[in-house]
């Protein structure tokens, strides 16, 4: 077996290996909080150069906060996500909990500066757990904005793709509509 053969089974057999290790742990704790995920390389192997305004040393994308017009910013839940040379994928989370108008302007922001190329808004009531019958918000380019669903309890994904190939990321926010 070649050196490469050998190093390509570790590498296949690692994720596994984590994925167990953590679920394992997640098991134990007893806890109800999402257990950490396990990162992996993008599809096809290819290269993610990371954001000029973001450090070499960032694991993750930035965060994002959702806020309605006057209203103070709420930093949202980060799901699945490709950035730099990894990523992580996330069921469906029930979000950060923040509370709105009906019909209100919903606008989103990236930390570090960090561009958008296009974004995707959907909902599902609050406690869906796998976004089966989600309804889309909003779709279109930066900036990030879109009208709040109607009244209720709703967990809202806005899922990124960064501009310049960095990745792209799914945040949740649980938004009670008033």
């Amino acid at each position: 077996m070649s050196r490469w053969s050998v190093h390509r089974s570790v590498l296949l057999m690692l994720p596994a290996a984590l994925l167990a290790s953590a679920c394992a742990s997640a098991g134990s704790s007893g806890s109800t909080a999402p257990s950490a995920a396990v990162a992996t390389h993008p599809p096809g192997g290819g290269v993610v150069t990371p954001s000029p305004a973001r450090s070499a040393a960032a694991t993750e994308p930035p965060a994002a906060t959702l806020a309605a017009e006057g209203g103070d910013p709420v930093t949202g839940q980060l799901g699945s996500f490709t950035w730099g040379d990894g990523g992580s994928d996330s069921p469906w989370l029930p979000g950060s909990p923040i509370s709105v108008g009906s019909g209100e302007r919903l606008t989103v922001a990236l930390a570090d500066g960090v561009a958008v190329a296009t974004w995707s808004a959907k909902r599902v009531p609050a406690g869906t757990t796998d976004g089966s019958g989600a309804v889309g918000l909003g779709t279109g380019g930066p900036p990030i904005a879109f009208d709040a669903p109607g009244t209720g309890p709703w967990s809202v994904q806005v899922t990124v793709d960064f501009d310049g190939g960095l990745g792209s990321a799914s945040y949740y926010w649980l938004v009670s509509v008033r």
